[in-house]
């Protein structure tokens, strides 16, 4: 009797153990994509410490761009080797270019320039950002439908390798091997580039970056394209393990929104540390709340948080952007 006990919750506790780093890896791989989509908001709010609520709809872009050219290229086959391994590639640069150059720029230029140009209160960037998002959330409706399209896989998905016993499978290897080096371009990007130097002076003092021969419409621009381009990657990469659809980005949107506030808001790193913190507790908290109230948790986890840290855990510094 008592070895049949033993044996129960010997065998139980094995398997919360594996479910435990199953939910951690699949929080990880959350994690990265919420942070790569945070950085643009952080980005942005950093410069001209606005909140650019179209940034859902420029992740969007980036996901149906990298669905296309897996339709086009994948179709019904499953691909393999070298012809995966590029295929994987051409759709974050696909889904990157698009998101910064088609909507982005576009964005910049259209919803914000003309604002700035004129002096506009901070109320008017956020209607104009609301208008710019329901567009362009209507147009993508319209011209693709409004129902989930599923996207061709470029892979197989077989398992690399185990964590405790949990399975970490090749979508969650190439979310993390992408969210690291997205990381890791930025780093070097601000902290070791005259374009870096520009963000970070035109964060600091916008005025005063002007006085001393700083472009500062360059450099505003530059600021959406590479937030933009981000979004854009973690849209192909979010995609390609669900469906893409004219709404697809305004959960993820918020969910980024609320790590780059968890961050620290202004903080490139803090965007990344936000996003995996945010997507490994909405993961771990499964087993105990219903998936209808993940989101309940994870936007207390931020209110208890910002009440003993209002800058978040790294604190406001895109003034320094890293």
């Amino acid at each position: 009797m008592i070895a049949s006990i033993l044996s129960f919750w010997s065998t139980h506790f094995a398997l919360m153990k594996i479910e435990f780093w199953y939910l951690v890896v699949s929080g990880i791989t959350t994690g990265f994509l919420y942070g790569m989509v945070a950085v643009g908001y952080t980005m942005v709010y950093g410069i001209l410490r606005l909140i650019n609520f179209a940034h859902s709809e420029i992740f969007m872009t980036g996901a149906f761009a990298g669905y296309f050219l897996m339709r086009e290229f994948v179709g019904n086959n499953t691909p393999s080797g070298v012809q995966s391994i590029l295929l994987i590639l051409g759709g974050i640069a696909v889904g990157a270019l698009a998101s910064s150059l088609m909507a982005a720029f576009v964005l910049e230029r259209v919803a914000y320039r003309p604002l700035r140009k004129r002096k506009a209160p901070p109320l008017a960037y956020l209607i104009s950002a609301i208008g710019a998002s329901y567009f362009l959330q209507n147009l993508a409706g319209k011209e693709f439908g409004r129902n989930p399209i599923a996207v061709p896989q470029p892979y197989g998905n077989a398992n690399v390798f185990t964590v405790f016993g949990a399975p970490f499978n090749q979508y969650d290897l190439l979310v993390v091997i992408a969210g690291i080096l997205s990381l890791v371009a930025l780093d070097i990007i601000v902290g070791r580039t005259k374009l870096g130097r520009s963000l970070r002076a035109v964060a600091q003092d916008m005025e005063t970056a002007s006085l001393m021969g700083v472009d500062i419409d360059r450099t505003i621009m530059f600021t959406f394209l590479i937030g933009g381009a981000m979004a854009g990657a973690a849209g192909f990469l979010w995609g390609l393990n669900s469906n893409v659809g004219s709404t697809m980005g305004f959960v993820p949107g918020i969910k980024a929104f609320t790590s780059a506030v968890l961050g620290g808001i202004g903080n490139l790193r803090g965007a990344m540390l936000g996003g995996m913190i945010l997507g490994i507790v909405e993961n771990l908290a499964q087993p105990f709340v219903s998936s209808a109230y993940i989101d309940v948790v994870a936007f207390a986890i931020l209110v208890g948080l910002l009440m003993f840290r209002p800058t978040g855990i790294l604190g406001e510094r895109l003034g320094r952007v890293a």
